[in-house]
């Protein structure tokens, strides 16, 4: 008996429970993929402590040995965060429509519409930043929304896959906003649209402090917020329960009562929304202009984000972290070691594989635990028969 539990102790010593688990089998996921990030560091010839102390100093936590003009490991730090804030909004665009049992891959495209309209209706008017910036936040809720519950009325309406609509959208997106920007907002020199006023943007650039210039991204305090809220709103809340209970089992919960069809375009609607609000912290905040013919790499990294995350609000403020920390500074690492900048998205790539054998690890800590318990029953139920047996022996 105590050699068929070994197993299963030792999982659950190292795991813990299952609530437990949300936290310890990301850990054990990160843990992995840097073991198997450095095997790579080393079949290319180079030191995997100095790469992954390259990353840190990159993104200012830690600082580097020389620093050019007005910057610091301060100014490096605010950078990474300003980096962070959108990939934070992507990557709970994602995680709030898995939690619902819907798969929104069209983030990078639900970013550009949303960056898109608020750069041509805000960016390029002459309004003042008190103004300005509440609209653009406005209007990249709106218009990120109002892509989400179109996917989600499709999805709906006619039983069109998300993946396949949000896709398509991508496209339609991508290629409306280049011609629109080539025709009309180019600029001559970059090629890419017209730079948009500073009273609009949402990052505070090259703002002197002391002898420094810092970016001080002001949609970060709004992005952690939202991240509270949308805890609350799936822990504490009806509606909240009844979207998890629609992505768990659609048919039990159109059994209970539940509306399936309104809670799939809400999670949908949400989700445009964050991604909304993800564009117009990058196109009108990280960055200030938009490049035609490209979909931002953010939207599909947050997939990653929100599955190392565990689809978690707070979680997903953690995974988005430690993603923003290897992408920016992967440009450092490239430079002061000589690896690849490449390697980033290696990590990055691993990560993502080994947070995915977390739902694997999941259940086989899960049959473990039901074998023990079948057997802890048979244990109990076979020790009063034998008793019984061994009584009726004696008489």
């Amino acid at each position: 008996m105590k050699k068929n539990n070994a197993p299963f102790s030792v999982t659950r010593n190292l795991l813990g429970n299952e609530k437990r688990q949300a936290v310890t089998i990301p850990l054990l996921a990160i843990l992995l993929s840097l073991i198997a990030v450095s095997v790579v560091i080393l079949a290319v010839g180079n030191d995997p402590l100095a790469v992954f102390k390259s990353l840190l100093q990159g993104s200012g936590l830690l600082p580097k040995a020389s620093y050019a003009a007005k910057k610091s490991m301060l100014t490096d730090f605010l950078s990474l965060l300003n980096a962070l804030t959108p990939m934070l909004f992507a990557a709970l665009a994602v995680a709030i429509a898995f939690k619902a049992g819907l798969f929104n891959i069209g983030v990078s495209g639900q970013m550009l519409a949303a960056g898109f309209v608020a750069s041509i209706v805000i960016g390029y008017s002459a309004l003042g930043p008190w103004l300005a910036k509440p609209l653009v936040i406005l209007i990249g809720l709106t218009v990120g929304g109002a892509v989400g519950l179109l996917i989600g009325f499709l999805k709906h309406r006619f039983n069109i896959n998300e993946v396949v609509s949000s896709i398509m959208l991508n496209y339609i997106i991508l290629y409306v906003s280049t011609f629109f920007i080539n025709t009309n907002f180019v600029d001559p020199v970059s090629r890419q649209s017209r730079y948009i006023s500073s009273a609009s943007r949402l990052t505070l650039t090259d703002l002197a402090v002391g002898e420094l210039k810092m970016d001080i991204p002001l949609g970060l305090l709004l992005a952690l917020l939202t991240a509270l809220a949308l805890k609350f709103l799936l822990d504490k809340t009806k509606t909240g329960y009844e979207l998890k209970a629609v992505g768990v089992n659609r048919k039990a919960a159109k059994y209970a009562g539940m509306a399936v069809g309104r809670n799939i375009m809400l999670a949908m609607f949400i989700s445009g929304m964050l991604a909304g609000l993800a564009g117009v912290t990058y196109y009108l905040g990280f960055y200030s202009s938009i490049q035609p013919r490209v979909l931002t790499s953010v939207g599909f990294d947050a997939i990653a984000v929100s599955l190392l995350g565990n689809s978690s609000p707070i979680g997903v403020i953690f995974a988005s972290f430690l993603i923003s920390v290897v992408t920016k500074g992967s440009t450092y690492m490239s430079s002061a070691v000589g690896v690849e900048q490449e390697i980033a998205s290696v990590i990055v790539g691993l990560i993502l594989l080994f947070s995915a054998c977390g739902v694997y690890i999941r259940y086989l800590t899960a049959r473990s635990r039901d074998r023990l318990r079948e057997q802890t029953a048979t244990a109990e139920g076979a020790a009063p028969a034998a008793a019984v047996s061994e009584k009726g022996g004696d008489e």
